[in-house]
């Protein structure tokens, strides 16, 4: 039977059979393409996708670990922590406008701040909020923290001036309430972190404020340094003071908790914790009753005006006390600083109470500066100890005239009753003297009793001070003749007038007797430091060992038990004769005790019998200022001998003020008692 002719289909070309291979073949490929992907997705990198994916839901916070705990030798807690809540802003999620502003505040406030004092115009004013989106995200918090708008910009504006990668603390303290609010409102709140972090304190209130040191973030320069190979940032470390010696210990590490958050951020739970290691704690030489005694010793007997304190143990070097007045509260930097605050911490007009005077400040001692110089008389055979010479109250270099203090006449006196007295013509004499010898020694002999030159305590910011000789003079008179060339003024101009052009470095004159002379008696030129004055009674005082004076005593653990000894190192053998020693400490015992010393009338009643005192007073020119008083003293016993000086700056007399002042600080150490002030009659420098 023959089909239909509508049944018929026609033939497939060849040219139509090779569009549908080329087509089926695309499509196979496409088909393979898609499907090694998909293979490669879910067999190659699936773990790959999956942990990133766990990443996005996923968000590691870190739990700050607490520092560890600074005590006195005793154990008496000088710094620990507490728990707070804190409000912060993190600068990523802030528009760039704000950090752009806060950068060129903190430039034109700086520029300011370089500017001598008198001539730095009025303060940069912070400009107001530049972004109305930005205004209305501080007007949300603000309503929540019970501030205003323009107080969080402008506390944003400065801190991230100082610090422009660490978060902007806000408000720390805030009630617990405020955290769960913002906590429950992220989306509100962007870029607001509310957290629990430890803060230091301090429950002796401004005792040691400024040995103990402030602490803060971590900075992106620090980070590169060796010390903070093992830091990561963010971390809380040890900024200044002994926070910033001793951080390897006091900082402990930071724990981690990985936490479940949704699409929007918010926390669903905690997956997994790392608890974080606190700190060790940090056991020091101090015992802070003495050092109470010293502050308040400075502050009351002192009159309000700026000094220091130093006690040593001369066995060893242990700093017992270390005072500086004024101090001030260490507390206020665990909140955020404002411009007034830091400007009324440093600045001269409030005594600058930041600054740590014993170590830092350097100045001419005066009298008590006589034992160098006995000391390099009566070992370079200068002169004997009982040889007796004539004061007749003026001694005469040439056409210059030195007088003793108040024109005093002492008669025929060796270096005992020179001592006692406190000639200034004896030592005079010896200055005059000694600049005839070859080799400096009175400048030799400072520097191996450890004046001029740094003690290596265990804290930052030591000055190194200046013993003055021949080679400084000559630099100086360099340096001075360099700038007058630089500022085209006359090599030959009045020092006065080079100063008003801006130089005056030197007057370009020589070395003279007339210097060595002045050095004698702790006059001139010469700039030491309290501590440094300490460390060369301390040598004298244990026959010859210059000591390394230091604060850490032990590394404990977190129940208070000695893990590490911190032992201190650095001791030079000073070699004298002995016999040179014990006449200069026989002169410093009568100097206390004779019926002629300088500061018998302070120690009137003490049992020289069972603590006999060893005392040298001084009185300090500072033109224009008034006169600056000092005492230093050694105190034997075998249980718990002790050097001690003191200094205030235009306190008079070395009897009217600081004597007073050791003799408290001995009165605690020895009785447990601060005791009554006693004032001497002054009698000399």
């Amino acid at each position: 039977m023959v089909d239909p002719v509508a049944d018929r289909r026609p033939p497939i070309t060849p040219q139509l059979a090779l569009r549908v291979a080329v087509f089926g073949g695309i499509a196979l490929v496409l088909f393979a393409v898609i499907f090694f992907r998909l293979w490669y997705l879910q067999v190659l990198s699936g773990d790959q996708y999956l942990a990133e994916a766990n990443d996005n839901r996923v968000r590691e916070l870190r739990i700050q670990a607490p520092r560890g705990e600074i005590v006195d030798r005793n154990g008496r807690v000088l710094v620990t922590n507490r728990r707070a809540i804190v409000v912060q802003l993190d600068p990523a999620k802030l528009p760039e406008a704000e950090r752009d502003l806060a950068a060129t505040w903190g430039q034109r406030a700086g520029q300011r701040a370089a500017r001598p004092k008198g001539r730095r115009g009025e303060e940069v004013p912070i400009p107001p909020i530049p972004d109305p989106v930005l205004e209305a995200r501080y007007e949300r918090l603000a309503e929540v923290l019970g501030t205003s708008a323009n107080a969080i910009h402008r506390t944003v504006i400065r801190q991230l001036a100082q610090v422009p990668y660490a978060d902007v603390r806000v408000k720390t303290d805030v009630p617990r309430s405020m955290l769960n609010y913002i906590s429950e409102r992220k989306a509100q709140f962007p870029g607001v972190r509310v957290e629990q972090v430890y803060l230091r304190q301090y429950p002796r209130d401004q005792i040691a404020a400024q040995l103990l040191g402030t602490v803060g973030e971590i900075s992106p320069a620090q980070l590169r340094k060796k010390r903070y190979r093992d830091v990561t940032q963010g971390t809380i470390i040890g900024q200044d003071g002994l926070e910033y010696e001793y951080d390897n210990y006091l900082r402990g590490k930071d724990g981690l908790r990985r936490v479940q958050v949704d699409a929007l951020g918010r926390p669903k739970g905690n997956l997994r914790e790392v608890d974080p290691t606190a700190g060790r704690e940090v056991k020091l030489s101090l015992d802070v009753r003495l050092q109470k005694t010293a502050q308040d010793a400075l502050g009351e007997v002192g009159g309000g005006k700026p000094g220091a304190a130093v006690a040593l143990d001369p066995r060893n070097g242990e700093v017992l006390a270390m005072a500086s007045y004024p101090s001030f509260d260490p507390a206020v930097f665990t909140k955020p600083l404002t411009q007034a605050q830091y400007d009324k911490l440093v600045s001269d007009e409030n005594g600058a109470p930041i600054f740590n005077r014993a170590i830092g400040s350097a100045y001419p001692t005066a009298s008590t500066f006589k034992i160098v110089t006995a000391m390099a008389a009566l070992e370079t055979g200068t002169r004997s100890a009982d040889e007796v010479i004539n004061d007749g109250g003026v001694f005469k270099l040439g056409e210059q005239e030195f007088k003793n203090a108040g024109d005093a006449v002492n008669g025929a006196i060796d270096l005992r009753k020179a001592m006692e007295v406190s000639s200034d013509v004896y030592f005079y004499q010896l200055g005059a003297k000694l600049n005839n010898l070859r080799g400096q020694v009175l400048q030799t002999w400072a520097r191996k009793l450890g004046i001029g030159r740094r003690t290596g305590i265990d804290l930052p910011g030591e000055f190194r001070g200046l013993v003055p000789d021949k080679e400084w003079r000559r630099d100086l008179a360099q340096e001075e003749r360099s700038c007058r060339r630089k500022k085209k003024i006359s090599q030959t101009a009045n020092v006065y007038v080079a100063a008003a052009a801006g130089c005056g470095i030197s007057d370009m004159r020589p070395w003279s007797a007339g210097d060595n002379v002045n050095l004698s008696v702790g006059q001139g030129d010469l700039q030491a430091t309290p501590l440094q004055l300490a460390t060369a009674y301390t040598t004298l005082a244990n026959g010859g060992r210059r000591l390394k004076p230091h604060l850490g005593l032990e590394i404990n653990d977190s129940q208070g038990r000695a893990i590490q000894r911190i032992e201190s190192e650095g001791t030079t053998k000073v070699d004298f004769d002995p016999a040179n020693r014990q006449a200069i400490m026989d002169g410093l015992k009568l100097a206390a005790s004779g019926p002629s010393g300088t500061s018998t009338d302070v120690f009137k009643g003490w049992p020289h019998d069972r603590y006999p005192v060893y005392g040298k007073t001084g009185t300090a020119e500072r033109q224009p200022k008034a006169d600056q008083s000092w005492y230093a003293a050694y105190v034997p016993d075998e249980r718990k001998p002790i050097v001690v000086v003191a200094t205030v700056e235009e306190g008079g007399f070395g009897a009217d003020t600081a004597a007073p002042i050791a003799r408290q600080m001995l009165s605690q150490w020895f009785f447990g008692e601060a005791g009554e002030v006693v004032r001497g009659e002054s009698r000399s420098r």
